[in-house]
């Protein structure tokens, strides 16, 4: 497996590099090739979803054939933005690079460094998208969003019949539940970083949430006191309040019974739900003012070779058929409306009130505060 992946890698990174700097010939016709940089299940995500639109004569109608240029997460070198913004440095007017997954922070990093970068896509050839009400919060006329993820709450329903919807309704629950809330560590997962960075940022403008300016950090205090307030009521082992490691610390001590409620990120527990892991009477909820989540999107670079080909996969990803393989597949939050047994996990689930966070390096500074104030207390 790891030769395979090495492999993999190699060739994907020597095909991106080259292309972008004009060392391979561009595709040429009617092939699209599609970039996603991401984990496994993404890539085998789509691969399905290629296979089914390229055989698809209602999707396809003019028989473009879609190829999946797949980066393994995590595995160095060059990012899909580091790949994009280097064709821009380098001129490049005709490339590979048709149609591009993409982030929040990447899409805030490509419009921030170089905003001409990417083609305003044509709704009108995205009869779909006309279904779909959530949006990303900057760029929408160039990121189109295909799926949805957020942190919300999770809950054992037997113990907690009915949880806590408000911040403030939660903060009592916890304090007349002791020990039965917890939190990951923020460093070590994105549900636990979640809770505690709009912990702090609920109290700040609604504006700070997407900036990385330096001078929110002069705002934290109230929400740092917070995070100390709930501290001495939180999920205790061995006689004092012990931060599970990772989103899954949160989520075993769930299916232990040690805890009933933590927030997480929702594809984790619907996942976990399906199979088995978590107990059947666990379910998931918004808490008000919702944690952070996010859109990921498809957008066109203007270098790309087929853009015809691009909004015609657009299309296709916003089909009831391809929103129910994601979630199927990857318990991914679909856009529209499904019918499927596991759509029933996620129906209370509003994508348009889905809140993203970008504070670019702010965030390592927010964790070393959180070390230091909160880890640290008795």
């Amino acid at each position: 497996m790891k030769r395979t992946l090495a492999l993999v890698l190699s060739l994907t990174l020597a095909l991106g590099f080259a292309s972008a700097f004009g060392g391979v010939a561009v595709a040429e016709g009617k092939n699209l090739n599609i970039w996603v940089a991401a984990s496994d299940n993404m890539r085998i995500l789509f691969e399905k979803w290629i296979e089914v639109f390229n055989s698809s004569a209602e999707y396809n109608p003019n028989g473009h054939t879609a190829i999946l240029q797949f980066l393994p997460a995590g595995a160095g070198g060059q990012t899909i933005d580091d790949k994009l913004l280097a064709a821009v440095g380098a001129g490049q007017t005709n490339t590979d690079f048709d149609l591009v997954e993409l982030g929040d922070d990447q899409t805030a990093r490509l419009l921030g460094e170089a905003p001409e970068l990417m083609m305003p896509y044509d709704a009108a050839k995205i009869p779909n998208l006309a279904n779909v009400s959530a949006r990303p919060p900057i760029g929408a006329e160039f990121f189109m969003p295909y799926r949805g993820t957020t942190v919300v709450m999770a809950y054992n329903s037997e113990a907690v019949p009915q949880p806590p919807k408000t911040r403030a309704e939660l903060t009592q629950w916890i304090k007349d539940h002791p020990g039965r809330f917890t939190y990951n560590t923020p460093g070590t997962g994105g549900a636990g970083d979640s809770f505690a960075r709009t912990s702090v940022y609920d109290l700040l403008p609604e504006e700070a949430l997407m900036s990385d300016d330096a001078k929110w950090t002069e705002q934290w205090d109230a929400g740092f006191k917070y995070l100390a307030e709930i501290h001495p009521n939180l999920y205790q082992s061995g006689g004092r309040v012990v931060y599970p490691n990772k989103n899954q610390g949160s989520l075993d001590l769930l299916a232990e019974g040690q805890i009933d409620i933590c927030p997480i990120w929702a594809d984790m527990a619907i996942s976990q739900i399906q199979q088995g892991v978590l107990p059947a009477t666990t379910k998931i909820y918004q808490i008000e003012p919702s944690l952070t989540g996010a859109v990921n999107t498809l957008a066109i670079p203007t270098f790309g070779s087929n853009p015809d080909g691009a909004h015609d996969f657009m299309n296709f990803v916003l089909s009831p058929e391809a929103q129910l393989l994601q979630l199927q597949m990857i318990a991914a939050i679909p856009l529209i409306h499904v019918d499927d047994e596991a759509a029933a996990l996620v129906a209370e689930l509003d994508v348009s009130k889905f809140r993203t966070q970008s504070i670019g390096e702010l965030y390592v500074k927010f964790n070393m505060r959180w070390d230091e104030e909160i880890a640290t207390l008795s």
